[in-house]
């Protein structure tokens, strides 16, 4: 049994924030209802190239273990489909800007006193309340907005965004745990409740160590490149072939490091026996430590690294990451049968739970493929209900 099993999700987001919330909560047993655009569907099923078979390599990788109803809520008809939904459902989830829906009558306070047991999630760029809340939230803006950029780059060099849109995806877990919390709530109380995440609000919380340290110092956080701000060394050196990273994170792994590497043969090594030592007199630190890995192969330093208990890493490229023994063993990488792709290969689900683990069951479905399923199996329309629907255009 996984742990959501029994629970249904209704899913009015597309693109990134919300299917990667909803993607997390069918990943542990949920069963997750895509309502999309008729002919259209989520906007990232236009996003690529690569395709494979027609299917947008972006749509496929945040949309599993869910089904596909397509499905025209601003129709009279398509509304009524809507309303018999959501009575069925346990959590309704959306990502329009805030206001969107309240014109529609599909806002919490609207749903909420017709269905007072429903768990209402809205993902918006700055949140439902304040000034900015009618501000549309893209995930680049919000990196910006929120400090990330501020924070990353080269300490010469302009800012950048992470590799990864970090802002969608770190607000919809924010979201999965939202709605299992207030899920939880609801076995005590037997009664739902809103959940309002904002994407700023969201990219705020990742400030953690860079905001305590500004909040103790007043001092601006400023870009480092790849060192860290209070510990030295932890950051990316290059060695005869190729960069790879160390984390001495304490006083006795600097000295295990000294010892693997030799420095500890240097009459005045001493100054940097300390981290407040190493950190403050750091431009004296780096080109210290620079040279002495700088003799040998990666491999050969993270060999002698990890033997002696001090953390390093390569510098590994995708390809690499997803060959990794580690990696697979922790079946980070799955496969599912997709109908026209065949073996689709994933990413795998990273909690794992020992009694009640999530899974990943099914592929990302096609666009409504399960449309006729769910409103014959579920709402119990017959064949000539759901023809004249499709021929609305409804469906």
């Amino acid at each position: 049994m996984s742990p959501l099993e029994g629970i249904t999700v209704l899913d009015l987001t597309r693109v990134l924030s919300g299917p990667y919330c909803t993607m997390l909560l069918a990943d542990m047993g949920a069963r997750v209802i895509k309502v999309e655009q008729p002919v259209k569907g989520d906007d990232t099923r236009a996003w690529g190239p690569p395709f494979l078979e027609g299917e947008s390599a972006y749509f496929l990788s945040i949309n599993r273990n869910k089904e596909s109803v397509t499905l025209d809520f601003k129709h009279p008809e398509g509304r009524a489909v809507l309303d018999r939904l959501v009575a069925k459902a346990d959590v309704f989830v959306e990502n329009f800007r805030p206001g969107t829906l309240a014109k529609l009558g599909l806002d919490y306070q609207s749903l909420s006193s017709k269905y007072p047991q429903l768990v209402y999630c809205s993902i918006s760029g700055f949140g439902q309340t304040g000034p900015r809340r009618a501000e549309p939230g893209y995930d680049a803006v919000i990196q910006a907005e929120g400090g990330l950029m501020s924070i990353t780059g080269a300490a010469d060099g302009p800012p950048f965004r992470l590799g990864v849109a970090i802002a969608d995806i770190v607000s919809g877990m924010f979201a999965a745990y939202g709605i299992s919390m207030a899920l939880h709530a609801r076995q005590r109380t037997g009664r739902g409740q809103e959940v309002d995440l904002a994407m700023l609000d969201a990219v705020t919380a990742l400030l953690t160590y860079q905001a305590g340290n500004y909040f103790a110092s007043g001092n601006i956080p400023q870009r480092l490149g790849n060192r860290h701000p209070s510990i030295a060394p932890y950051e990316t050196f290059t060695a005869s072939d190729g960069d790879f990273v160390i984390a001495v994170g304490n006083d006795e792994l600097w000295k295990k490091f000294c010892a693997v590497t030799g420095l500890d043969a240097q009459p005045d090594i001493d100054r940097f026996a300390t981290n407040r030592q190493r950190v403050s007199q750091y431009d004296a630190l780096r080109p210290v430590v620079a040279r002495a890995l700088a003799s040998q192969t990666r491999d050969c330093w993270i060999e002698k690294l990890t033997a002696a208990g001090v953390p390093c890493g390569s510098v590994r490229n995708l390809e690499e990451v997803f060959r990794d023994d580690q990696v697979r063993a922790r079946e980070m990488v799955s496969f599912v049968q997709h109908p026209t792709i065949g073996a689709l290969e994933v990413l795998g689900t990273p909690v794992k739970l020992s009694t009640t683990p999530g899974s990943v069951r099914t592929p990302p479905p096609r666009l409504g493929e399960h449309t006729e399923a769910v409103l014959t199996t579920e709402l119990g329309l017959d064949a000539a209900a759901v023809a004249r629907l499709r021929d609305q255009r409804v469906v």
